[in-house]
Formats: structure tokens, sequence, C-alpha cells
């Protein structure tokens, strides 16, 4: 999210209370807002609609097939998502802008055509073996489909820094689904959860025009070049299998519970947990989220600043200034983590009283409240991990962000499976041991990379140039004399 620090250090460095409070709205405008909006939107439209006054089985369909709706839609465009971001940050720094489209199009047609092998197959057998209407099961998987077009173009949106719009858009779908539900089960007099499901569908597809409309009005121009783009999977592999490997651990141990005894199945399709999947939703939407308006804001106005000086100093810089600049970006990225940790720390204490206290008043007491803390600690360092994760991003590191995302989701899915039959407040236990374990891989990555650092940055690659040889990446000094040391660059 490079480029929103200037923004946030013209409200902060005002140092009054309203700027401050101007500040704090901004940063939750660009991170987290879009998806409270989406909960609010349907958590105000099910009060509005009376719910509670729905069939149960109805209400428990909507609910699951909502929850299907997000999360494996942000499944599908996980893996290639971080590559499509890539080959535009690139298409826009050689200011080849119109290689952009054929790169948004052929992207959302990899994205809606795996979305489709998946979703499919599962329709079929909800509605021929679950007995689901088939107008339901239509209008949820157009609900998937459009919030698959919905995460996919967000990021196209964030490459171009244009983070207000994607609240902006997020605020006028989830605005209109509300309205239009209101008209459907009012003055249309239809059923309760189909008005729902079918406003938030309409809801979904609006804002993934309005993100398409908003790309096609950054970049007019077609060249129709493809194959550039298929290239960069193979270049850039390791972000594939990052992303989807992290996304996936946030959900796997979701996964796992669903087999567990406390376990419930609707239309013969739909596995779910209720207990833990609420306790997660409170531990992660509800206690730990602001850890990502906090990192961003932190590091844009802080860390930001001092990479960018230690790669002036590496172009331009004498050798006491790259050392000095190189220590005191390294001092920067300690107290970032250090900070992060600590005012997340307090956050997540006061939200997790507030959870404790006004919860079962709400209905989620007994099981889930008995699940929730070890999630909440879960969650806060898998928040710290991610932080040190896109640490490892800034440098390059492949291996880093390989084996921590590969750590946090094999020591989740494996440490989830071991506690399923210990009591219910050790359930969470195994996001806990995933999230340690891919903090502990992602610190000594780091320390790794700052011990390391000159020759990842001046010696990587060949030497002497070669013909035919591959393009080294990085920052690489070639020397055409065969006779200077290796030590001289």
């Amino acid at each position: 999210m490079a480029g929103i620090g200037v923004k946030l250090n013209r409200f902060f460095e005002k140092k009054s209370i309203a700027a401050d409070a101007a500040g704090i709205t901004y940063s939750v405008v660009i991170t987290i807002a879009p998806i409270l909006m989406v909960v609010a939107g349907i958590l105000l439209m099910g009060n509005m609609l009376e719910i509670g006054e729905a069939p149960y089985l109805k209400k428990e369909l909507f609910s699951c097939t909502m929850m299907y709706v997000l999360i494996f839609a942000l499944l599908v465009v996980s893996p290639f998502s971080a590559v499509f971001s890539r080959y535009m940050q690139d298409a826009i720094y050689e200011e080849k802008y119109q290689d952009i489209l054929p790169c948004y199009y052929l992207g959302a047609a990899m994205t809606v055509g795996l979305g489709c092998i998946l979703g499919i197959p599962f329709c079929i057998r909800e509605h021929f073996v679950g007995g689901v209407d088939a107008f339901f099961v239509l209008i949820g998987f157009c609900a998937y489909i459009a919030m698959i077009l919905v995460f996919y173009s967000v990021t196209y949106l964030s490459s171009c820094k244009d983070y207000e719009k994607i609240s902006l858009f997020f605020f006028i779908g989830i605005a209109a689904a509300f309205g239009l539900s209101w008209i459907l089960r009012f003055w249309c007099h239809w059923e309760i959860t189909e008005s729902m499901l079918f406003s938030l569908m309409v809801g979904f597809l609006l804002i993934a025009v309005l993100e398409f409309t908003a790309i096609k009005s950054y970049f007019r121009e077609n060249s129709n070049n493809y194959k550039p783009v298929l290239g960069y999977f193979k270049k850039w592999w390791y972000l594939v299998i990052t992303n989807f490997l992290y996304v996936l651990g946030l959900y796997v141990h979701n996964f796992v519970f669903w087999t567990a005894d406390g376990r419930s199945i609707a239309a013969e399709s739909f596995v779910f947990n209720q207990s833990y999947d609420m306790a997660t939703c409170l531990a992660a939407v509800f206690t730990n989220v602001s850890a990502t308006v906090i990192f961003v804001t932190h590091m844009e106005m802080h860390f930001h600043e001092k990479y960018k000086s230690y790669s002036e100093a590496v172009i331009g810089g004498k050798k006491l200034d790259i050392e000095s600049a190189k220590s005191q970006m390294f001092r920067q990225l300690g107290n970032e983590l250090m900070n992060l940790a600590r005012v997340q720390f307090m956050i997540s204490v006061v939200a997790y009283l507030l959870c404790i206290v006004l919860a079962p008043q709400y209905g989620f007491g007994g099981v889930v409240m008995r699940i929730y803390p070890c999630l909440a600690a879960g969650y806060f360092i898998v928040f710290i991990m991610y932080a040190a994760l896109l640490f490892l991003y800034y440098y390059n590191d492949v291996t880093g962000t390989v084996v921590t995302s590969l750590s946090f989701f094999l020591v989740t899915l494996l440490g989830s499976i071991a506690v399923m039959r210990l009591p219910e407040i050790w359930h969470g236990m195994g996001l806990v041991l995933g999230g340690f374990a891919g903090w502990t891989v992602a610190y000594m990555r780091l320390r790794w990379v700052e011990k390391n650092l000159d020759v990842h940055i001046f010696c990587k690659g060949s030497i002497i140039k070669r013909e035919n040889a591959p393009k080294p990446s990085g920052l690489v000094y070639k020397r055409q004399d065969r006779n200077q040391e290796k030590g001289n660059v």
C-alpha cells in the first residue's frame, strides 16, 4: 500500500485530536472498511427484515450460503491476485499502460473459470441431493461469482492507490442491497432469506461493475498482449504459493472442525460448525482486525521512508551512507513490529473484555465463548506474523515468504487435527501453534536478511556478463573485467 504515507502524515503532523481522528478514520477506510460494511450490511438487513422469524432451516441455509460465498471466493482469487498485482505494478513502472487490460481480462477469465469448476458441481449437488430450490441455488451461485470479481478487481484498484473508491463502491453496493431487500420483502412480498440473498447478489454485482468501470477509466488502451501475463506465473511462482497458503491457513482450522463431532450439515451440502465458526468471527473480525489498520498506518508513515532512504543510498551513496541507512531501516522495522504488538495487545484485551461481557447478551454464549479466548490469541499472533511476512516481501525473500506461509498452514492444519478431541477451551490451539510457527520462521528470515542484505543486493546473479544467460533479478552491478575481484562490487 505504498503511497498513502503522505496523506497520513498530513493528518497526524497537525497533532490535534480532530486531525488524529481524521487520520484514524482514513486508515480504516483504506484497510478494513469494505469487510466491515459487508458484515454490518448483512446484520442490519437481517434485523430490518426480522430474519429471526424465518424458519430455522432457511436461516441456516442463508447463513451457510453467505459464509461459503465469502470464504471460497477469497480462496479462488488468492492464488492469482498477487501475481496479477505484480504484473500491473511492473507495467505501470514501465509505462506500458496498454498491457494492463489484457492482464485484467485474462485474470478475470481464469478466476471465474476456476470458480465455476468448483462451484457448479456443488450447486448441482445442492439442488438435486439437498433439495434446495433452483432459484435460491442460482442466486447463491451468482453471488459467489460476483464476489470473486469484487475481490479480483480490488487488486487492480489497490495498485492504482485508489483505496477511497474501493470503500465508496462497497458502501454504494451494500446500501443498494439494503434498499432492494426492503422493496423485495415488503412491496413484492418475497420470502425473507430469498430477499436478502438476491439483494446481496445484486449489491456484489454492482460493486464489481463499479470497480470495472473505474479500471476502464484509468486504462483505455488494450494491446491484446496476453502471453507475457502467463509468463509471470513462472517468474513469480512463489507469490502464488505464499498468498494461497496464507489465505488457506486462515480457514483450514475451520475446515478441520467442520469434520468434528459438533459439525452440522445443511441441505446435504453445506458443512459447518456453528460454535467454532462464530468464535472465529468474534476473534478475527471484532478482536484483532484493527491490527491491519495499525500496521499499515505505521509502516507507511515510518518504515517506508527508511526503506526509501536505503534504496537511494544504494543507488548513489557512499559505503558509510549505505550502512547507516541500513541500520536505521532495520531498527525501524523492529520498532514497527514491537509497536504493532504492544498497541494491538492493548486493543485485543479491551475487545476481549467487551466480547466476554456483551456477547452473551446477543446469543453468543456457552461453547462459543469457551472456544473464543484461544482463537483470539491465535489471530493476534497471526496478524503479527503477517506483518513480518510483508516485510519479507519488501526484501524479495522468496525462500522466507514460502517457508513462512507453508509453516503457518501445515502447523495450523496438524495442530487443529491434534486438538479436536481436547476440551473446547483448547480448540483454537491449532491456530495459536500455526501462527507462532509462521512468526518464528518469518522472524528468523528477517534476521537472516539483515545479516546477508549486502550479498542479496549487490552480489545476486552473475558478476560477469554472459550471453544467453537468464536475466538476474534484484540490483546487480555487472562488470566486464574478469580480473576484478568480487569483493569490489
